[in-house]
């Protein structure tokens, strides 16, 4: 998405994803990798499950209560490492770590995970943009982790 976002363009790609989430969802089937993760600081209490065949992400969807900073950062990271290797979504992961804690990242990546570039100057929505992005890189080092036995 390398268009110039204006603010209140930023604003409604993430009210789309929080009022319309593709990936909010009970998983397909019950051998789902997965997550739950909580912040002590917001509402957020989301489970992220992922699928992983043949080190591809084949699905990669969520559940639980979530503000609407997580829940759309939740589901735009779903959209983006479907049918990706585990290593190109371990990619995305640290781009979207690094555009949110402010150091040299890879836009290209990103597509609508760029609406997050300035969550860096709201340190209190640090941990909502991350905490699905934070369960989605435990599972996906632990599947690296697996696939090197």
């Amino acid at each position: 998405m390398p268009i110039l976002l204006n603010p209140q363009m930023m604003r409604q790609i993430i009210m789309d994803h929080y009022d319309h989430p593709n990936n909010k969802r009970e998983p397909k089937h019950n051998n789902y990798l997965s997550i739950n993760m909580n912040s002590e600081n917001c509402i957020d209490d989301i489970t992220v499950f992922l699928d992983v065949k043949d080190d591809i992400v084949i699905d990669c969807c969520f559940t639980g209560v979530a503000c609407t900073i997580s829940t759309a950062s939740t589901d735009i990271m779903c959209d983006l490492v479907v049918n990706k290797s585990l290593k190109d979504a371990k990619y995305i992961i640290e781009q979207f770590e690094n555009m949110i804690h402010e150091l040299p990242y890879d836009e290209s990546v990103l597509d609508e995970a760029i609406v997050f570039m300035n969550t860096s100057k709201q340190a209190a929505r640090i941990k909502c943009a991350t905490i699905g992005w934070t369960a989605l890189d435990n599972m996906v080092c632990n599947c690296e982790k697996c696939q090197k036995k």
